[in-house]
């Protein structure tokens, strides 16, 4: 049996039908989703205590457009999607919950990208001064090995999704970082940070574990190893500028006068995925697979594969509506073709 069945099981069915009853909630799409989880023993008659579930369920992560998410969108905002992480009595902690649904998020994301090429992706938290504290501990400690050994393969699985989008990811960090919540913004291609990111840190060794999400093998890619092994061995946290200085940090957020308090990141985030977005999206797509692909390469091979990644581009719509566009004086109308 799982932790959420288990979780789900242990109330009893007189108690939860006088809360049903008292609040009077009709079916729902995630209340059908919870029921088909708990599998065919669980009746439409008993079932209906698990609405409450699927309601607050709904609202951990969302999928959104970027015209739908800021107050004055502009044409490009059509093709930059919003992941928002909005769990705030927990300050964002990955709970077996969050992860389902930012796991369906990526699924949305990818279903999208096939009709029409998002051009760049934003990974936000909606909570005030937290991006993600880390793993749920209060729920990890009901786990069982097995149980644990489950959550950590699909955050694994998950954050490897994020690390694999083909378009630009940003994650924009406008409050702590830490653990697990680090480890999933060291998947985006670039990370902003604002004023309020004030603790940012793999701290997992403090808790007698690791990081285990690939915080120990992204972390050194981007600074290297003896500035990982510094900040794991002592659970360091730091500041925004302190991680700038460090490398994995790309970009900082200064509060402004037109920025909004508390989301300079996310602002700043909205800023560069519009600049992204007015550019080839096929030659980005590119770019970033010879970069990610060709770093980890040698030498003439490295070389080669960019040349392949060129080559994938010669052909399509995109590139002869730059080359029009620049004889014609205006800006490119790219379509992703």
């Amino acid at each position: 049996m799982s932790l959420l069945q288990r979780s789900f099981r242990s109330f009893s069915t007189s108690s939860t039908n006088r809360i049903v009853n008292s609040v009077g909630i009709s079916s729902s799409p995630g209340h059908n989703n919870l029921v088909a989880l708990l599998g065919s023993r669980t009746t439409s008659k008993n079932a209906a205590w698990l609405q409450p579930f699927a309601a607050l369920s709904q609202s951990l992560v969302t999928l959104t457009k970027l015209s739908e998410t800021v107050q004055d969108p502009q044409p490009l905002d059509e093709h930059v999607r919003v992941i928002s992480l909005n769990r705030p009595a927990s300050k964002n902690a990955i709970s077996v919950s969050l992860l389902d649904q930012l796991e369906g998020s990526i699924r949305k994301l990818k279903e999208e990208d096939r009709v029409s090429k998002v051009r760049a992706v934003l990974l936000r938290s909606t909570v005030p001064g937290a991006f993600c504290a880390g793993a749920d501990l209060k729920e990890r400690k009901t786990m069982s090995l097995a149980e644990v050994d489950e959550f950590l393969q699909k955050l694994r699985s998950v954050f490897t999704q994020l690390s694999n989008l083909p378009m630009p990811f940003l994650v924009c960090l406008d409050g702590l970082a830490m653990g697990g919540g680090l480890e999933l913004a060291l998947t985006a291609d670039l990370r902003i940070a604002g004023p309020k990111a004030d603790k940012l840190g793999l701290t997992e060794t403090r808790l007698g574990i690791i990081p285990g999400a690939g915080g120990t093998t992204r972390m050194t890619r981007l600074i290297g190893a003896s500035k990982s092994k510094e900040l794991i061995f002592t659970a360091r946290l730091l500041d925004s500028r302190q991680a700038q200085s460090m490398g994995f940090v790309e970009i900082l957020a200064e509060t402004d006068s037109s920025a909004s308090k508390g989301q300079e990141a996310f602002e700043k985030g909205v800023e560069l995925a519009r600049a992204i977005s007015k550019n080839g999206p096929l030659a980005v797509r590119a770019a970033k697979m010879a970069i990610d692909r060709g770093s980890k390469m040698e030498g003439e091979t490295s070389l080669d594969y960019e040349r392949q990644c060129y080559e994938m581009i010669i052909n399509t719509e995109d590139r002869l509506e730059g080359l029009k566009s620049f004889s014609e004086k205006r800006q490119p109308i790219y379509q992703g073709k």
